[in-house]
């Protein structure tokens, strides 16, 4: 028996009304993925250097390696502890609440504009290639191509986001769906990192561009990438990219520089590839005057 440490607030109610069932879809060093029978969703259980996330539970354990998990292990809630299989029993008993709450720009943007610029520098000069930003002088000719492709991809849609021709911005979102390398390829991650940004105003005006993009992503996309780009279009996304957002709009330069150094350690080139959307994302809300 082990403990759940924090958990996403809907997933513990679920474990709690015994209303979770399903099989082990994937497993990972630090992360394990169930689908649940009856959403049809992902849910992750995390070991403890994780972040919260929206189907996320943080359990106290360094890893899953040892612990013998087999995809298809059945998943099961009895007496409100999650049981995966009969190797991994989790208690909730005194677990820490949390829930996805992106902040709403402010109506002064000044500060976010200077944090933006300094954002945009520190990407470029710490961020990880093997995604959008330039590929470094270690990487392969087809690595720099698709570096070079995801660029101008990117691009497009930051143009057509600022003048507002949705109908545009959405073919070109979707020739970012399933582009690049790795678990959650670079333009999934970018999208992710547009979608939450346009979930931070109260007057949200393109509610159907997100869902037109989930819509695409569907059958585009792996099963964890596509959960991410779902949930970034209803707002819900990792605690330490919430954080880099409030960093942004009220921390000091020290603020920024610590919650953005945990957005780049996601993953290969995730996180580096998830700023750069939410960079693209302000940029596009801010030179639109606050329209998107």
């Amino acid at each position: 028996m082990v403990f759940a440490k924090s958990g996403d607030v809907d997933f513990i109610q679920k474990i709690k009304n015994s209303n979770l069932s399903g099989f082990v879809h994937s497993i990972f060093h630090r992360t394990i993925n169930f689908q649940c029978l009856e959403d049809g969703e992902l849910y992750t259980v995390a070991c403890n250097e994780i972040d919260n996330g929206p189907n996320t539970l943080v359990i106290d354990v360094d890893c899953f390696d040892r612990m013998d998990l087999k995809i298809i292990d059945a998943v099961y809630v009895d007496n409100q502890i999650l049981h995966i299989a009969n190797k991994l029993s989790i208690q909730i008993v005194n677990v820490e609440l949390w829930e996805s709450k992106l902040p709403l720009l402010p109506n002064n943007i000044e500060r976010l504009k200077d944090h933006l610029a300094f954002m945009k520098n520190y990407i470029d000069l710490h961020g990880k290639s093997g995604g959008i930003k330039n590929a470094s002088i270690f990487q392969t000719s087809f690595e720099k191509e698709m570096s070079k492709l995801l660029q101008e991809r990117t691009g497009l849609l930051l143009n057509d986001l600022v003048n507002n021709r949705m109908t545009s911005a959405l073919q070109h979102a979707e020739s970012l769906i399933g582009l690049g390398s790795g678990l959650t390829p670079s333009g999934d991650d970018f999208l992710v990192g547009i979608l939450t940004i346009l979930n931070t105003n109260s007057g949200f005006t393109n509610k159907s561009f997100c869902e037109e993009v989930v819509k695409k992503a569907k059958s585009l996309t792996n099963e964890i990438s596509y959960m991410a780009i779902k949930k970034a279009s209803i707002g819900k996304v990792r605690e330490s990219l919430i954080q880099l957002i409030h960093s942004l709009i009220n921390g000091t330069e020290e603020d920024l520089i610590l919650s953005l150094n945990k957005v780049l350690n996601i993953g290969s080139s995730s996180g580096t590839d998830i700023a750069l959307g939410l960079v693209c994302g302000l940029e596009a809300k801010i030179k639109a005057g606050g329209r998107l």
